[in-house]
């Protein structure tokens, strides 16, 4: 007989012989009787060691054997309502593949301890549905590009321009020149429109920045796209119909890791098409009526977003901010003052998901906003050449995978969204 997933093992009936394979995840011991609560991928299942139906050295081991030993069982499946699942496994073999130590996470440890062992507790039941949701969100992201003719490229994370600007870029000397790790793959991306039309990338992102916040870390994953023949009004219909699709999704086919982390499948069933949209000046209005000190030209901060999707059920935008406060990139407004640009910002003070905008196709205008920044202007030059050579209208946005992941799973914190988190002063392990 062949090892079994726990998940197909809780499938069969009374008396059906079983085979599984796992790690230790809780143990009580009554002395001639071991309950081991066995955990694989897809669940967890009670195993019942009785001394009189195994081996004497198979009793032994299990007696022996700590939290997170590796074993192998074999035996016929109870009915049992008070084992989880509802069924559990009556042993005939109990065989320990690797003793554990005594495993240093207990309950009630300190988020500290907990990152100083993130390698251990990344074990955690918790963890583990976080991590599978993780990854369908990746399928369902994927399927939607599919479905919509977008092309998956694979950009460089390495760069001699620093895109957003300002001192939140690492810097490093690449072979006697200055690069620079990556905080967007959007003007490769650019590049590569002109070919293939549409395209979008998952790489990841670096940003040190100082913060502290809930919202930050210094790594994160950066899903992006980009699209040829499309203004700012249609790259936002697409945003809003990749984030319902994915929602959607969610919601019908992994309410086990919804309802294990908190979250109500029917919240995200109600997220769809259209998002209500609100421009920059009217937000200000709507926040300065509800008591913040903010002015024209200040940008949001958690508060703000917070406030400005208070009620709602799904994302909204908020479009067209001033030339100051954004990117050089992104293609002014026929008022001159503002940017053809929006930010998604979702529900419940989970605060901005996406940034996107339309480009700027005008050069001199980027050489202008570049020199304000002090930029080396020779570096953006291969840049300057998708304008020279047959430019189009064209428009592009950046997902924040983990902020996605915290909305969509209702996470406290963002470190818990990612399996090895990067944060202020936090490389290890």
């Amino acid at each position: 007989m062949e090892f079994e997933k726990i998940r197909d093992a809780l499938k069969k009936k009374e008396g059906e012989p079983a085979k599984i394979r796992g790690w230790i995840y809780r143990k009580r011991s009554s002395g001639k009787i071991v309950f081991v609560v066995i955990r694989d991928s897809t669940g967890i299942m009670q195993v019942i060691v009785e001394k009189s139906k195994v081996a004497k050295e198979d009793f032994k081991n299990a007696d022996k054997a700590l939290i997170e030993s590796s074993v192998e069982v074999e035996g016929v499946i109870h009915e049992d309502e008070r084992a989880p699942g509802g069924k559990e496994i009556h042993a005939t073999k109990f065989n320990v593949i690797g003793f554990a130590k005594e495993f240093p996470i207990t309950e009630y440890q300190s988020v500290e301890f907990l990152l100083d062992n993130r390698h251990l507790w990344l074990r955690s039941r918790r963890m583990t549905e976080v991590m599978k949701l993780k990854a369908s969100m990746l399928k369902f992201i994927r399927e939607w590009f599919d479905e919509n003719e977008f092309w998956e490229v694979t950009p460089s994370v390495i760069t001699m321009n620093a895109a957003e600007g300002g001192a939140t870029v690492f810097s490093f000397d690449y072979f006697g020149q200055t690069a620079y790790l990556s905080q967007t793959a959007q003007m490769y991306l650019e590049a590569l429109i002109f070919s293939l039309e549409r395209v979008w990338s998952l790489t990841p992102s670096f940003r040190a920045e100082k913060s502290r916040t809930r919202r930050h870390l210094i790594e994160y994953w950066h899903l992006e796209a980009e699209e040829a023949w499309v203004r700012n009004e249609e790259n936002m219909k697409l945003q809003e119909e990749m984030v319902s699709y994915v929602c959607q999704n969610i919601a019908k086919r992994c309410k086990e890791q919804l309802e294990y982390l908190g979250r109500k499948p029917e919240d995200l069933m109600v997220v769809e098409p259209p998002f209500k949209r609100i421009k920059y000046k009217d937000a200000i209005k709507i926040l300065q009526d509800k008591g913040f000190d903010i002015q024209w030209g200040d940008d949001f901060g958690a508060p703000h977003e917070k406030a400005l999707a208070e009620g709602e059920e799904k994302p909204i935008f908020v479009t067209n901010f001033p030339v100051e406060s954004k990117a050089f990139y992104m293609k002014i407004s026929p008022d001159g003052k503002t940017v053809e640009c929006a930010d998604m910002i979702a529900p419940e003070g989970y605060g901005e998901i996406i940034g996107g905008s339309e480009r700027e196709d005008d050069i001199d205008s980027m050489i202008e906003r570049l020199k304000k920044d002090g930029a080396d202007i020779k570096n953006y030059e291969w840049y300057f050449d998708l304008r020279r050579y047959g430019s189009v209208p064209h428009s592009g946005f950046g997902l924040g995978l983990e902020r996605f992941l915290c909305w969509i799973a209702k996470l406290e914190h963002i470190r818990d969204a990612t399996p090895f988190p990067r944060l202020l002063r936090r490389a290890y392990p």
